[in-house]
């Protein structure tokens, strides 16, 4: 713990009480005001029982020694510590539109690591780090082989890229439910009793599939309830047009490029821009304002992508819409409108995550298998992912050309109007 200690005192790790967990979710679920601080401490929790859970078990075969363990948990507990404002806006709805190159929160984590080492000269075995930020980069596209691990299975506890069983999902599912007022019957401890270690990976009784398939369950629905819901992605789309818009003036994106400025962007930025008295930033506090006052980017309507329609999906942009406007009336603008383009899905795609996963039947049993499709239940789900396109309007007195242009978008597109339910008639007539 005392190693520990030595990055949590520091400002670039307090820096997290200052990043909500769920961005700008509490502004419609008003208990989601937890912080990536308390998440990062969970998840170094959780980290720390899961190694010591094995060690009790298998120690003397895996050859868990003091050094893993204290591994494991500083990479549970810095896992986070690169993440941006606002959750994942600000990688995924904002960067894109300013920088050229591709930006990663665990790259940036990677790259803070070695900043607080450095500037508060923590004396850490150098090993032990370099393990730590291959272990923050195990789920993304900068993992390193899986031959090249030595005890790959420790790879496993924090961010698994094999097949998604994490006690980073384990934290945030649980939080995340109780912050938002949803029901969770996941129950992690069941799959942190039972887990193995076989084959350099870790595998799970055959009998907790339903357990596991849980987890994935509640994790898409979290997403489609709290983390997409339409209001919240109206005020995502409206802030990170409000970053966009302050980028040329405060250099918001000119902080990713340096570990040791990096840390005094949190949150607060958007209080910066609320009350800056400057004129550049007039447009960014009059989003801001529209926020505040509940006057938001008004919801049109969505649909959900055929599933026969999905391999070959691209994202629906502004553009799409304002070309399927029919002549006469109001002419939109490709600035008039804002698409979201929700994914959904059980963390593989359009695939079964229960596939990459290995399971074994008992204790005394020494083989590991997946569970196919038709073994599991006929009552699971037989699609993996749904692709939700919604469309919004920046003005409302819009709503009503751009709902048209949304449906016949669709008819051009699909031959069919997709959405779940008419354009009512009240935004209709907004066009009068």
């Amino acid at each position: 713990m005392q190693l520990c200690l030595k990055f949590i005192d520091t400002q670039e790790f307090q820096r997290l009480r200052d990043l909500k967990q769920l961005g700008l979710a509490h502004l419609v679920y008003p208990g989601a005001v937890h912080s990536r601080f308390e998440h990062s401490l969970g998840v170094y929790s959780l980290a720390s029982e899961a190694v010591h859970k094995l060690k009790n078990y298998q120690g003397l075969e895996l050859g868990i020694d003091h050094f893993d363990i204290q591994t494991v948990k500083l990479a549970g507990l810095l896992h986070d510590v690169g993440h941006g404002p606002f959750s994942h806006l600000f990688e995924r709805e904002f960067l894109p539109r300013v920088l050229a190159d591709h930006w990663s929160h665990e790259e940036m984590s990677v790259k803070l690591v070695d900043c607080i080492v450095d500037e508060h000269h923590i004396d850490v075995d150098p090993e032990m780090i370099k393990r730590v930020k291959e272990m923050i980069l195990a789920s993304s596209n900068y993992s390193l082989p899986k031959g090249s691990r030595e005890k790959r299975f420790l790879y496993d506890i924090v961010a698994n890229g094999q097949n998604g069983i994490d006690v980073d999902k384990f934290d945030y599912i649980i939080r995340d439910c109780r912050a938002c007022g949803l029901g969770c019957n996941f129950q992690f401890q069941r799959l942190m009793e039972t887990m193995r270690v076989m084959g350099d990976e870790i595998c799970y009784r055959a009998k907790e599939y339903l357990t596991i398939h849980k987890l994935f369950a509640t994790r898409a629905d979290l997403h489609r309830t709290v983390y997409t819901h339409s209001k919240v992605k109206a005020i995502e789309l409206m802030v990170a047009d409000a970053l966009l818009k302050a980028n040329d003036y405060l250099e918001i994106s000119s902080y990713t490029q340096d570990p040791s400025e990096y840390w005094k962007l949190d949150d607060t930025i958007i209080k910066t821009i609320e009350t800056a008295p400057n004129q550049e930033l007039k447009e960014s506090r009059d989003l801001i304002l529209r926020i505040r006052s509940r006057n938001l980017y008004q919801f049109c309507n969505e649909y959900a992508v055929p599933k026969d329609r999905l391999e070959n999906f691209k994202d629906v942009t502004p553009q799409d819409i304002v070309c399927s406007q029919k002549n006469g009336g109001v002419i939109l603008k490709v600035e008039d409108v804002a698409i979201s383009n929700v994914r959904i899905d059980l963390t593989r795609g359009r695939h079964n995550p229960l596939e990459r996963i290995n399971f074994f039947k008992d204790y005394e049993s020494d083989d590991k298998f997946p569970i196919p499709d038709d073994r599991v239940s006929h009552l699971l789900p037989t699609s993996y992912q749904d692709m939700i396109v919604r469309v919004y309007s920046k003005k409302p007195e819009l709503v009503g050309a751009i709902s048209e242009a949304f449906e016949n978008f669709q008819l051009q597109t699909y031959g069919i109007k997709a959405q779940v339910h008419s354009t009512p008639e009240k935004k209709k007539q907004r066009r009068l």
